[in-house]
């Protein structure tokens, strides 16, 4: 596990990114975008769990504009206020821009084979969305995205494959709007969405306090094979 630094496109700065390699190379790559709780255990282990499956893993401090380095949790009220603060003044379209550049620095690294994807959970699963409607990643895949109903004009530009995997008990994802995403995204043969029964947001999130084991490793097995598809 290490960290490297990219260079951003409109030439205001670097970020860092954490990257986990795996035990063989030239292999494909996993672009992985954090939560609201920034780079941190979590997506550490995330990125070891990608890297065990045969992915270079590499996550972005997609935050740096606001804070560099942010690393906290779920656990208390105060990493809420923290998490919630710097989502409501982070700029998307600028955190797409970063994506991209990833993506392009991903495709070029050390021991790429040339093809990444996106994976991404809660404000990553809404941008890992948005890179399938705006990037040329090879495959997205969009964990418990939060907003997508407010995504669907875009969804002709999905031309790579997009899993989406949506709890259905999620408090930050309205009953309603889960319906219209996946109703909506059947006009797409390039979409497939999933929705986990009795899972609440953040299923998925290693250590969290919503983890769901068997939800968590139904997606994680689709995403896998998704990956491998599309980066093997």
């Amino acid at each position: 596990m290490t960290t490297i630094s990219i260079d951003a496109d409109d030439k205001s700065g670097s970020f860092g990114c954490l990257v986990v390699k795996p035990g063989k190379e030239p292999a494909g790559v996993v672009v992985l975008i954090q939560e609201i709780f920034g780079v941190n255990d979590a997506m550490r282990a995330t990125a070891n769990e990608v890297a065990a499956l045969g992915f270079i893993a590499v996550c972005p401090d997609l935050f740096w504009r606001l804070q560099p380095g942010v690393d906290i949790t779920d656990k208390t009220d105060a990493e809420w206020k923290q998490a919630f603060d710097l989502m409501n003044r982070f700029d998307q379209a600028t955190g797409i821009a970063d994506l991209k550049t990833t993506v392009a620095f991903a495709r070029t690294m050390p021991g790429s084979n040339g093809r990444v994807g996106t994976m991404g959970y809660c404000l990553g699963g809404r941008l890992a969305f948005m890179m399938a409607e705006q990037s040329d990643a090879d495959v997205n895949i969009s964990y418990y995205g939060v907003g997508l109903d407010g995504l669907l004009d875009d969804l002709p530009k999905v031309t790579r494959p997009l899993l989406v995997h949506i709890a259905d008990e999620d408090k930050f994802f309205p009953a309603e709007a889960r319906a219209k995403v996946a109703a909506t995204a059947t006009s797409n043969p390039h979409i497939s969405v999933y929705t986990y029964k009795g899972a609440d947001h953040a299923f998925a999130r290693v250590g969290g306090i919503h983890f769901d084991a068997l939800s968590a490793t139904i997606a994680n097995g689709r995403s896998a094979e998704a990956l491998a598809a599309a980066l093997a």
